[in-house]
Formats: C-alpha cells, sequence, structure tokens
C-alpha cells in the first residue's frame, strides 16, 4: 500500500509554495537583487543594508484558487479537486542599526497544501485529502562590507503539520460497505535550518544577488495514524497506531541582477535551482509490527525556475509591475502521484503598490499559472504484492490574489 505523508501544490515545482512578498510575485516572483521593501528577508537578506529607511515593514497574504481535473484515458471518466482556497502569509521587518549594519525577521510559508479528491474517486487508494503546512521563522542580519559588496542571512526556525487521508486499497470496506482508510496526522514538527546570501553592485543602476537556502529534514516522531472501517478479518491488521517519517525541505539557490534604465523602469531576473534530488522516497514506518512498514519511491529531480520581472513608477504614488515565469516540474516519468499534480508550468503575473502617504503603501498582486496537460502515471503502487500503476490525463490551473502592507519610518 502507498502512505503519503506530506503532498503538493500545483502552483509551485513539488511542495513549494512560490508567493512570499506582493511586490517580488507581481515582477514574476523576482526579488534575489531587488532593493525595494522588507521582503528581502527572504529574498535576500544581505540587501536589507541598503534600504533606505530606518524601520521597513512588509506583511502580506494571498488567495490562491487552484482546480485539478483527471480524467481516465479509455473511458473518459472526470474527477476534480475541490480545494479549499489556500492563504500563504508572509510577514518581514528590517531595522537599520548603523550604516553599514541591519538586523530583521522574516515569517513566511515557503511549503503547503490543500488539496481535496472526490469522495470515493478513481485515485482514492493514493488520496482522498491532505493538509499540509510549513512556517518559516527567520532572523536575519545584513552587513555592508563595502559600499558595493554585501553579505546577510540567518538561522531558520521550521514548525510544520500535516493532516493526510486515503483508502486503504482499491475495494477494502467494512460490512456495510463503508470504504476503508487511514487518516495521517502529525503535528508540532519542528527543525532547523540556515540562509547566506550576498548583493553585489557594481553601478549604480546594476545589481547582482545570490541567495542560498539550506536544505531541512522535518521528523515527524510518534505521530498518529487513524484507521477506519476495518473489517472484522485477521486479512486486514489495521489497528490505530503511531508512526515515525521524515519529510525534505530541499535546498535552494537563487541568483538574478536587477538594472535600472532610467528612474521609472526598473527590469529584473531571477534563476532558481531548487535541489529536489533529496526527495528520493517516503518511507513511513509504523508502531504496530502487525502493520507492514511502507516504502514510497518518489524519485524527485532537480528543477529550475526563470523568471523575469519589470517595474514602471507611472507617478508619485503609484508603481506598476509585471512578470512572467517558468517552472520546471521535479516529477520524473512514472513517478506522477496525485497528491503531487504537479507538471511544467508557466506564470503570468501583475500587480501595483499605491503611496497612501509618505510612511505606508497598498501592495497588489496577481498570478495566473497555464499548466501544461499532461498523461501520465505512478507506477509504484502495491497491492498483493503487486505493481498497480495509475495513470490519467492531469489538467491543472491556479489563480492568485494577493495584497499587503509596506510600512517605512
Amino acid at each position: 500500500m502507498v502512505f503519503a505523508l506530506a503532498s503538493a501544490v500545483t502552483y509551485a515545482g513539488g511542495y513549494r509554495v512560490a508567493v512570499q512578498g506582493q511586490r517580488a510575485l507581481a515582477m514574476g516572483h523576482t526579488g534575489v537583487a531587488v532593493v525595494n521593501s522588507a521582503e528581502l528577508g527572504f529574498f535576500n537578506p544581505s540587501g536589507l543594508v541598503y534600504l533606505e529607511n530606518q524601520l521597513t515593514i512588509s506583511a502580506g497574504a494571498s488567495a490562491i484558487f487552484s482546480d485539478v481535473a483527471w480524467q481516465n484515458e479509455d473511458t473518459g471518466e472526470i474527477f476534480r479537486t475541490d480545494n479549499p482556497v489556500g492563504t500563504p502569509f508572509y510577514f518581514n521587518i528590517a531595522y537599520k542599526l548603523k550604516d553599514w549594519l541591519s538586523v530583521g525577521l522574516s515569517v513566511y510559508t515557503p511549503y503547503g497544501s490543500t488539496v481535496e479528491w472526490e469522495d470515493d474517486w478513481a485515485g482514492s487508494h493514493l488520496i482522498n485529502n491532505i493538509d499540509l503546512q510549513a512556517i518559516y521563522i527567520q532572523p536575519v542580519v545584513s552587513v555592508k562590507a563595502t559600499d558595493w559588496l554585501s553579505f546577510g542571512g540567518g538561522p531558520i526556525y521550521v514548525t510544520g503539520s500535516v493532516n493526510y487521508n486515503r483508502n486503504l486499497n482499491r475495494t477494502l470496506t467494512d460490512i456495510e460497505g463503508n470504504r476503508s482508510n487511514v487518516t495521517i496526522d502529525a503535528s508540532g514538527v519542528t527543525e532547523w535550518g540556515w540562509s547566506l546570501s550576498t548583493m553585489i553592485t557594481p553601478t549604480d543602476k546594476l545589481r547582482i544577488g545570490v541567495n542560498y537556502r539550506s536544505e531541512i529534514i522535518m521528523e515527524a516522531e510518534d505521530a498518529d495514524a487513524d484507521f477506519q472501517n476495518i473489517p472484522n478479518t485477521p486479512l486486514a491488521p489495521f489497528s490505530d497506531t503511531t508512526f515515525d517519517a521524515s519529510l525534505p525541505l530541499p535546498a535552494e539557490l537563487t541568483v538574478g541582477l536587477s538594472y535600472e534604465l532610467n528612474e521609472k523602469w526598473l527590469l529584473a531576473f531571477d534563476y532558481n535551482r531548487t535541489y529536489w534530488g533529496v526527495y528520493e522516497s517516503l518511507d513511513i514506518d509504523f508502531a504496530d509490527p502487525n502493520i507492514p512498514d511502507s516504502q514510497n519511491p518518489r524519485n524527485y529531480e532537480d528543477s529550475s525556475t526563470w523568471r523575469f520581472g519589470a517595474q514602471y513608477i507611472a507617478t508619485d504614488v503609484l508603481t506598476l509591475r509585471a512578470g512572467y515565469y517558468f517552472d520546471e516540474s521535479p516529477v520524473q516519468d512514472g513517478y506522477f502521484a496525485p497528491e503531487t499534480p504537479r507538471n511544467d508550468s508557466m506564470g503570468f503575473t501583475g500587480g501595483l503598490s499605491l503611496d497612501v502617504t509618505s510612511k505606508l503603501a497598498i501592495d497588489a498582486s496577481f498570478a495566473y499559472l497555464r499548466f501544461d496537460e499532461v498523461d501520465a502515471s505512478y507506477d509504484y503502487y502495491m497491492e498483493n504484492g503487486q505493481q498497480v500503476p495509475f495513470s490519467g490525463t492531469y489538467n491543472s490551473s491556479t489563480f492568485i490574489a494577493g495584497l499587503g502592507l509596506t510600512y517605512k519610518l
């Protein structure tokens, strides 16, 4: 049987959530070389020292509307997800202690998902629903070594949880015909990581940024596994127990540049490499010796994202932004599970900032993600000692609308 501790979103590679700032998202999620707000706490902490104001705060949230449809290629049968609206958030604060030294705190949600398929759909033996959350809390420091070179980074504390449900197999029911299923729940899972960054400013118009965020392995220990609608038979030895499992949050490297064409126009480019190769398998170790442990191959591969953005200062109080990015899927052929309905995508973004006062601005963004339609399968589901592939055609789309505030003092 296949168990899954955590799953994917339909708007970023793997289970990555690419929504960490309204200004950045509006510019195609570029930000590693853009100095315009405390969003740098996530994108490139070394840039905080270049902010003009002593205190800068950026905070916001987004509403994510996603839809995934699966179709049986032979019968034409169709099932869709019925996902609640996702709401990733961010909070960044930066304070300049000296001209060469700034400190800050960033809180953000780079991993997470809420996916709900229709009850007893064709792939319910793989997933019914999942709710995954991971919150990063990161104190940062930014140091200007010279007028053109700075460094930044800090430790990362992560807290996360997951609740996941699937049917035990394709046919098992209790005496009343209710499908046998399991709910896996792990909360309060914590771990530490770190980030390191640099920013180079060779001219007044050109900035170059590099940011690295470490791999973090989330270890769930003595988490709860709740089995429901189990028939009274020795052939189904399932009872409530605990389990241990681990989930990798992969390392990321982002490099990029920004160029100021003139007083009104700013162009930006980011290249992101996410080291998904660490996610080789999801293994579940049950405390009850009567329940077989579960090995679930994922075999992800490292993936890249290319991001392009532009900013235009239209008036003294209005700034417009637009962008585009191409995001590779880390999922390989034969490993496309419906809890990770993720294929290559293109993102089209836009947004604006409106200065309400000289200290306060409203930031807004939107993004439309167009995913390639894909005929794919997961070939490693095991039932009665046999591999039972699950395949179909997946069609996905996502719309994101976000709102935030930037405060400067």
